[in-house]
């Protein structure tokens, strides 16, 4: 991987708080990157950090090899689209989009150039001469995408932009946003605190908590080997029996004893979830186990014994 940013022990302190604390990744060129977290986690200051927003207290900011610590935002190969989208009401679609290439005072038939083929590439041919408030907040947010790509920045920053769209749109929006990366081929560094988004569109994540970075890998790794109890919490459901924790997808639940490794349990609730029914099973131990039993030819009742057992390549061993 072709490191285009680095964020080297880098930390940022408001009065007697610690918002960002020693933190360190690498971003690759090209990479589909997610700061992943709970609210207060650290994730937006570490981004506006690297946008030029904030000043880090300590620590180094790279791009491209270059340290950007001093730099302001507009003097950074960076472009930001926020969580408001930030549009100007009283400019067209076209006018926002133009409007930091005319700062920077690029000439005339180069914006003209550069505003078409973006509106192409966002899917908006044709809505240039609307206002901000004739579009749908899909379109608003497709104009905001804009205004940053046509700056052709290093890398484009996004501050939890899909979290003001309703769920349906947030789910269309974001297979749109991921193949939008893989065609321009621009580096994004993505916001978010919901773990479906950063597990289905990102290349990497780094997962933080408490202005800390508990992991660094692919949603994969964060899933399957997380190392900590956070990460493992924090991305999906997860059950912890004794020093192990096993997902509810890797939990089998049967009336009938497998072999004589399956404990054995009671039934405390069952719920029909459509795909899937959700299984709550009390183990002898004490220890209640969570199971997602995709067909249910015989139903499971509050009180029946059953048998519960997992693979043990399933089981998840977090360091801490």
């Amino acid at each position: 991987m072709e490191s285009l940013l680095e964020v080297r022990n880098v930390s940022k302190q408001f009065a007697s708080f610690q918002a960002v604390d020693n933190v360190s990744f690498t971003v690759g060129r090209g990479d589909f990157f997610a700061l992943l977290g709970p609210s207060g986690c650290g994730k937006t200051s570490t981004l506006r950090l690297i946008a030029g927003f904030e000043n880090a207290t300590s620590g180094d900011i790279l791009l491209e090899g270059q340290r950007i610590n001093q730099l302001r935002p507009y003097e950074r190969n960076v472009s930001t689209v926020f969580q408001s989208y930030a549009l100007f009401p009283h400019l067209t679609a076209r006018r926002n989009v133009e409007f930091g290439l005319r700062r920077k005072r690029v000439p005339e038939a180069e914006i003209h150039k550069r505003v078409a083929a973006v509106f192409e590439l966002v899917r908006l041919t044709g809505k240039e001469d609307r206002m901000p408030t004739q579009l749908s907040g899909g379109e608003r947010q497709r104009v905001a995408l804009a205004r940053s790509l046509v700056l052709e920045p290093a890398i484009l920053l996004l501050d939890e932009p899909l979290s003001a769209l309703d769920p349906n749109l947030r789910t269309q929006v974001r297979a749109e946003l991921k193949a939008l990366q893989r065609r321009t081929g621009i580096t994004f560094i993505f916001v978010t605190h919901d773990q479906e988004e950063a597990l289905s569109m990102s290349d990497r994540i780094a997962l933080m908590h408490k202005g800390k970075l508990e992991q660094v890998g692919t949603p994969e790794d964060l899933y399957y080997r997380p190392q900590s109890r956070f990460v493992a919490g924090f991305l999906g459901g997860v059950n912890w029996v004794g020093p192990i924790g096993i997902r509810p997808e890797s939990v089998c639940i049967s009336k009938e004893q497998p072999d004589s490794s399956a404990h054995e349990a009671v039934v405390q609730s069952s719920t029909f979830l459509g795909s899937s029914v959700h299984i709550e099973a009390k183990l002898a131990s004490g220890e209640t186990v969570v199971g997602e039993v995709r067909r249910l030819d015989i139903p499971f009742n509050n009180g029946d014994r059953v048998y519960v057992w997992w693979r043990p390549a399933d089981e998840l061993r977090p360091a801490s």
